[in-house]
């Protein structure tokens, strides 16, 4: 399929289920740290600048769940090896000296005046992005790449549930922030400790509540994938689940047992959720376009 036959979605979304809008192209953006601010002790917020945001960035509102592909240098190496075009419009690795080293992020803020591009990081000391989100510093280059489409969240809903890990925060965060007014976002976050904790800003007119878990020390029920599905069981959901549209992400197999009792014992249709497992324990490059269930949706979860 050429990109002139993807399909397109314009918003608003009132369709009652994510959209999608691909873009033309996939564009390739060679771009430098700014500024880096530590949000939490294991949380990092990056802004990135360069000329090549002085054509702008397709951030739009409510897709929440959009990526970016980031290229960072390998361990070692202060150079970025990421894809550039061929002649014949494909695309070829741009260096003989190395793979490219790659991990997909939200868009987490694009301010189109100072043309600056804003990523959130949780940093780990190991582990190529985790460690090199930890150390940047102003003027360190990285490759962007993408998005290759956005992911229109529906907005007709009067309630929307937000469940995910730390990893899934600029999502949330972005959700909560621009969820159309008069609805009320329930957000269940996990992050280890309170000292982890960030706060939610919901937009005018949102309505707003938190639970937070803390994975350290939260309870897990027998059977649960984890703290956050123990937790999320405890949200009470409105007498008619058809209000109700869930985005969730994290963990792989946390999303797993998410949307098992979503699906399976709330009984929630597919239209009415979005889960994507971002990470996967044990796993160094997990795809999150494959899915919760090992197999791909389209980002249906």
């Amino acid at each position: 399929m050429s990109s002139r036959e993807l399909p397109t979605f314009t918003g608003p979304n009132l369709t009652g289920e994510q959209q999608v809008s691909f873009l033309p192209d996939i564009e390739r953006r060679d771009l430098r740290v700014a500024r880096v601010s530590a949000v939490t002790p294991r949380y990092r917020r990056i802004v990135l600048t360069g000329d090549d945001l002085a054509a702008g960035f397709p951030f739009v509102r409510f897709a929440c769940g959009d990526h970016v592909t980031v290229y960072f240098p390998a361990p070692g190496s202060d150079r970025v090896v990421a894809y550039r075009r061929t002649p014949d419009g494909g695309w070829e690795v741009d260096s003989t000296e190395g793979e490219p080293v790659r991990r997909d992020y939200t868009p987490r803020a694009w301010d189109p005046v100072a043309r600056e591009l804003t990523l959130d990081f949780v940093v780990h000391d190991h582990g190529v992005a985790g460690v090199w989100a930890r150390d940047a510093r102003p003027g360190d280059p990285v490759v962007v790449m993408g998005p290759r489409a956005n992911w229109l969240l529906p907005e007709n809903y009067p309630r929307y549930l937000a469940v995910g890990d730390e990893t899934a925060l600029p999502s949330i965060s972005r959700l909560v922030e621009e969820a159309p007014a008069g609805a009320h976002v329930t957000a269940v976050v996990e992050v280890a400790d309170a000292g982890e904790e960030q706060p939610l800003r919901p937009g005018d007119g949102v309505g707003l509540e938190v639970l937070r878990v803390h994975r350290d020390t939260a309870p897990v029920a027998a059977g649960h994938s984890g703290a956050l599905e123990t937790a999320l069981r405890g949200v009470p959901l409105p007498d008619d689940t058809g209000e109700l549209f869930v985005f969730a992400a994290g963990e792989a197999g946390a999303m797993r047992g998410v949307r098992r009792y979503l699906r399976g014992e709330v009984g929630l249709p597919r239209r009415q959720l979005s889960v994507d497992g971002y990470w996967k324990a044990g796993t160094a490059d997990h795809d999150h376009h494959t899915g919760v269930d090992e197999e791909p949706d389209e980002h249906e979860g």
